[in-house]
């Protein structure tokens, strides 16, 4: 009996060798190009930020300042006082002029004009305050997650706790086939149809606004709320449902104040995730929200945000213009706030508030 289990440990430990043998070539050409992925998404990402960066240094690089363009410009529109008997023609004087009148100028802040609370970049004065865009993307961002934060989680609880198995097969389909909607069809939609109806409805007086770039925004927000919290839901051990269940809870309570607060992180994450996908959306908001750089709560006024602005100013502007650096720092403060929701949601909600829910 010892000489047979030992012959027959040693047959299994040599076809097993055999076997890694045959398969280990394959394993490592999948490591291998898993291992060449991976670092290539992260390089393009690297030199992707790197070049906005880049760019964006002739914004503060550049040998005269916003202030200094404005004055020189003020200036050019007065001729001086030249004496009539001074035997200077008028036009030299309308050359002469203005480069003595800007030197006598100090120079302007830049940081003034870049937290100022105008975007005027094309005008005899170029004004390029980033406030009214920044509060453009958060206010339509806002809207979007009042409207799509409930629907998502609401929805991904529905499928996971009540809807029967005839309704699950098209209800989560139905709503993930969203995410594949192009942007330009969603916003689209919410140019010609849903603006039209929400201005007879409510009486507005300006048919695109901020309201209806929010609820088209919502449109595309609702699928990655609701795929990320059914994940997080079907996660939640069974044994907490049931324990609930058996001490006499209905199903909307063991639901609301037992499976939903166990699965928080993920719910938080995927809230989290959609504010992200929602705040970089360029499409929709540059069609649905009528494009006015204006500061205002009214949710029936319009707003631009900073993705739209790039995306409609970009190919007309000059080459290493201020106009361009400005931009690419919209550009580069789009980049930061994207990565950080993100690292947010990946590296704190997901990871620590599971393991202080997981360890009570």
């Amino acid at each position: 009996m010892g000489r047979g289990s030992k012959s027959h440990q040693a047959r299994v430990n040599q076809n097993s060798t055999l076997y890694r043998r045959q398969v280990r070539p394959i394993e490592l050409i999948g490591e291998t190009i898993i291992r060449i992925v991976a670092f290539v998404s992260l390089a393009a990402i690297l030199l992707i930020f790197l070049f906005v960066f880049r760019e964006s240094l002739s914004l503060f690089s550049a040998k005269t300042s916003m202030a200094e363009d404005a004055s020189i410009y003020e200036a050019s529109e007065s001729y001086g006082d030249v004496p009539s008997d001074s035997g200077v023609p008028v036009e030299e004087a309308a050359v002469a002029a203005p480069v003595a009148t800007a030197t006598n100028e100090k120079p302007g802040s830049l940081l003034g004009n870049l937290f100022g609370l105008e975007w005027q970049p094309v005008s005899d004065r170029p004004k390029y305050g980033l406030w009214p865009l920044v509060i453009g993307s958060f206010k339509v961002t806002l809207i979007a997650l009042l409207i799509a934060g409930p629907l998502g989680v609401l929805a991904a609880l529905y499928a996971t706790t009540f809807a029967p198995r005839w309704v699950k097969v098209w209800l989560k389909p139905a709503i993930e086939l969203l995410a594949g909607f192009p942007s330009v069809v969603v916003g689209f939609f919410a140019l010609t149809v849903l603006a039209s109806i929400l201005q007879t409805s409510f009486g507005w007086q300006f048919r695109l606004n901020s309201m209806t770039g929010g609820i088209a925004l919502a449109l595309a927000v609702v699928p990655i709320i609701f795929t990320v919290t059914e994940d997080a839901l079907n996660t939640v051990p069974r044994a907490l449902s049931e324990a609930s269940l058996a001490l006499g809870a209905s199903k909307w309570q063991t639901a609301l104040f037992i499976i939903l607060p166990a699965a928080t992180p993920g719910v938080l994450a995927a809230l989290i995730l959609g504010f992200g996908r929602a705040f970089g959306e360029t499409m929709i908001v540059l069609m649905a929200t009528g494009n006015a750089a204006l500061i205002s709560i009214n949710p029936a006024e319009p707003i631009r945000t900073m993705s739209a602005t790039i995306g409609a100013e970009m190919a007309e502007v000059v080459f290493g213009d201020t106009h361009y650096g400005v931009l690419f720092f919209i550009g580069i403060i789009l980049f930061m706030v994207t990565f950080a929701l993100n690292a947010i949601a990946e590296f704190y909600v997901r990871q620590r508030l599971a393991r202080r829910f997981g360890s009570r």
